[in-house]
């Protein structure tokens, strides 16, 4: 048999005007109805919130975010929303990114899940070497957690770094190997091959500008065999520690503009 009244999630229905003890029942089961809901809500955004730092490992290969970020393979994004495209002081950006700032385009809500949907479509010809994030409720999700790295957030975590010789296995001391920028340029003929020293992407990723720790991890790794690309592998293979620092240090100073 019913009682005097139900709990729903949107409140209390009643259904005969209870007795004074009947109504603190009532009360009762919709202050409990409504913490459940408020629980489920703060449960939600939390998964949310985890889902979306995870789904930010996809990025922080090239970008850092939080407290001391700074521009690596990609600029920090650090209040990216609200940010025209391609304005961030000290980062080398492309000329297609620019041109989009400078013609209205600026990162919000809407754009950065267009932008995240299909990078090389919303901007073509960008250094973006990223070929996207299909699911719908992943960006969302993403976009939900870079949210708390804009509009001035105070007491952010420190940045992460976006490569590192130990989660390689190697030996931090390849970053003390000074590269010569000329002899790199005379070594780089391999490299130019494949990657496009204009820094445009037409299906292989841009390699100018890089920072020269992040550019000799990568070849390191790919010489220990930690990176899997079989003819990144093979290249890679037969440079020296001296031969692989010069081409990073000939890449960074290489102006990219496509």
């Amino acid at each position: 048999m019913m009682g005097p009244c139900t709990a729903s999630a949107n409140g209390l229905t009643s259904t005969s005007r209870p007795r004074p003890a009947g109504l603190a029942a009532c009360l009762t089961a919709g202050l409990l109805a409504l913490t459940l809901l408020a629980f489920q809500a703060a449960s939600a955004w939390s998964d949310d919130g985890e889902r979306g730092k995870e789904l930010f490992g996809l990025c922080k290969r090239c970008h850092q975010v939080g407290s001391g970020a700074t521009h690596r393979i990609g600029p920090h994004l650090n209040d990216v929303f609200g940010r025209a495209a391609g304005s961030l002081a000290g980062f080398r950006y492309s000329r297609a990114m620019r041109e989009a700032g400078t013609g209205g385009l600026v990162w919000d809500d809407a754009t950065l899940d267009a932008f995240l949907a299909d990078p090389h479509t919303f901007v073509p010809r960008s250094r973006m070497s990223f070929d996207g994030i299909k699911g719908m409720d992943d960006r969302a999700a993403l976009l939900a957690w870079l949210q708390g790295y804009s509009g001035g957030a105070a007491d952010l975590p420190p940045a992460e770094p976006t490569a590192t010789p130990e989660e390689y296995g190697l030996d931090v001391k390849i970053l003390s190997v000074a590269g010569d920028p000329e002899y790199g340029a005379y070594l780089a003929g391999e490299c130019t091959t494949c990657h496009r020293t204009d820094g445009a992407d037409k299906g292989i990723p841009s390699i100018v500008g890089w920072p020269v720790d992040d550019f000799v991890i990568a070849l390191h790794a790919y010489k220990s065999g930690t990176r899997v690309h079989a003819v990144m592998q093979m290249v890679a293979g037969r440079l020296s520690d001296e031969e692989i620092a010069a081409l990073a240090a000939h890449f960074q100073e290489v102006e990219g503009n496509p």
